[in-house]
């Protein structure tokens, strides 16, 4: 792979090589890890096998701590990861940075991540996982833990850019403790075989908050079966999970469950559908449960094309069909929904376009 090429496929997953405006970095290339860095006072950055030497509550505490939790079993047979952790009362000025690579024909990369927010801490993550020209057939697992403490913040933004010939399963949990908030978003816009992901979080917590927001481009060939799950365990927990899906002739089923487990708890779920062929299928799959009467849960699931009477409109204004589509696609997928500061907001709508460019 040409520098250029290398450059280019960071540049869709949002990552900086050049480590301006963060305030850690690590990068795993296959089952190597290439960087590690931290650039802010109270910010880890350890590859996983080092963080579990150095530190015995990496291992006491939280290394597949967070899977057992919920009763789930992990593979241990995982090569590299990260340990980020943000010290109690530190607020990152930048956002944290990872990157998982593959670059190999028929390579098999299996990670272990763990993240740590302390308490009172606030941190941005922005993790993007990628594939090179030469990475055929190739497969990667990616399980996370993160631990949010009490009144802790975490943004965690993942965006993924694969091949069409990649098979992709990340698996993820998150524990929130009292006051705490955790939002995950995640983007794919680029062709994929297979992704199966169905992340979870726990708010154990009193007042603990989570929503999932994800942005998903679907493609001929390719089988996306992804969704989020909040159990809400907690009195006053809130949650919300927000999905916008576009088929252009892949399947992309759309799962969402919110499950309340206390009493004074609220929780929304939102699928919205794109189709933009006849070859394609979304499946939304709303999901509420809970024994209790004193809840506000509710969802709304909606699946349609793109409008004619739009397309006119935008046609009246002297702009071409092909462009007047994208200009919906795009909207329709506005990162805006992902609740980022403006900065990070504009970095990911760059990446976006990035990705999108070569589509629309």
């Amino acid at each position: 792979m040409s520098g250029h090429d290398a450059k280019e496929e960071l540049i869709r997953v949002g990552y900086d090589a050049s480590n301006r405006e963060r305030a850690g970095s690590f990068i795993q290339s296959d089952g190597r890890v290439d960087f590690t860095g931290s650039f802010q006072e109270g910010v880890e950055i350890l590859a996983i096998e080092e963080a579990l030497k150095k530190y015995p509550e990496v291992s006491e505490r939280y290394y597949g701590k967070a899977f057992a939790k919920l009763g789930r079993e992990f593979d241990p047979a995982t090569e590299g990861g990260y340990f980020i952790r943000v010290r109690a009362g530190v607020k990152t000025a930048f956002p944290v940075q990872a990157c998982l690579w593959l670059k190999s024909k028929n390579f098999r990369q299996k990670v272990h991540n763990v993240i740590v927010v302390e308490e009172g801490a606030e941190a941005y993550l922005l993790t993007g996982c990628t594939s090179a020209k030469a990475a055929h057939e190739g497969y990667h697992l990616g399980l996370s833990e993160f631990f949010v403490h009490k009144n802790a913040f975490l943004n965690f933004t993942m965006i993924h850019s694969w091949k069409k010939d990649v098979d992709v399963e990340p698996r993820s949990v998150a524990i929130v403790e009292e006051g705490g908030s955790f939002l995950s978003n995640y983007i794919c816009l680029q062709p994929v075989r297979t992704i199966t992901m169905y992340p979870t979080c726990l708010l154990e917590g009193a007042g603990g908050r989570a929503r999932f927001n994800s942005i998903i481009l679907s493609y001929p060939g390719s089988l996306q079966d992804i969704g989020s799950r909040v159990i809400l365990a907690a009195k006053g927990t809130s949650a919300e999970i927000i999905a916008r899906t576009v088929s252009k002739g892949g399947t992309i089923i759309s799962r969402g469950h919110l499950k309340g487990m206390s009493p004074g708890i609220k929780a929304h779920l939102e699928c919205r559908g794109l189709m933009l062929t006849e070859e394609g299928r979304i499946h939304a799959i709303p999901e509420l449960e809970t024994l209790y009467e004193d809840v506000e849960m509710s969802h709304e699931a909606a699946i349609g094309r793109i409008r004619k009477d739009d397309i006119e409109y935008l046609a009246s204004r002297g702009i071409p069909e092909d462009e007047a589509q994208s200009l919906i696609i795009r909207g329709f997928m506005d990162v805006k929904i992902l609740g980022l500061p403006p900065l990070l907001e504009q970095e990911i709508a760059r990446a976006a376009s990035a990705s999108l460019s070569d589509t629309f």
